[in-house]
């Protein structure tokens, strides 16, 4: 009498599994969508947290089903999506071997959030200067100028031009 789930059924889901520490605090996008040439210039993605989850009652649009224009309650997920600021253009061309990027132009002003999310140890760090050469050359004539060509040369070469975002 081989039963075994009876008498000692397993502890815990499967679902769970594997059950080891998450490799990244934030979500990753996996997988953009391709990019069409006929759609005009958007974002295709968003920062989003879950903030947790409630039920709405809502008229179901079902033709064929005997729900159909009654009242049925569904689960809903709701989101918070803190506001997003870009703080930089990144212009990619196309190689045998895939995308390079070819220019990045970093905004004038990132906040200290943003900064130092590129140092692993902030308190050490803090008195670098990390971007302070990119904020210098909004300042004079010459480095708007050069900003200007910049963005020349993303619109004359580049494939495909992304944001750099951060949250605020």
């Amino acid at each position: 009498m081989s039963h075994r789930k009876f008498s000692a059924p397993r502890h815990g889901s499967m679902g769970f599994y594997p059950k080891k520490r998450s490799s990244r605090h934030r979500g990753k996008v996996k997988a953009f969508p391709k990019d069409d040439p006929a759609k005009p210039v958007h974002l295709t993605a968003f920062l989003a947290y879950k903030a947790g989850m409630t039920h709405v009652v809502r008229e179901a649009d079902r033709p064929g089903s005997k729900v159909n224009k009654k009242e049925i309650v569904e689960p809903v997920t709701i989101l918070e999506a803190p506001p997003m600021m870009v703080v930089g253009v990144v212009g990619y061309i196309e190689t045998p071997h895939g995308l390079r990027s070819l220019i990045t132009v970093w905004a004038e002003h990132l906040s200290e959030d943003c900064r130092r999310r590129f140092y692993k140890n902030w308190y050490i760090f803090s008195k670098k200067k990390a971007f302070t050469k990119a904020s210098k050359k909004w300042q004079d004539e010459l480095g708007r100028k050069s900003i200007e060509k910049d963005f020349a040369k993303l619109i004359k070469y580049c494939k495909v031009i992304r944001v750099v975002a951060h949250t605020q």
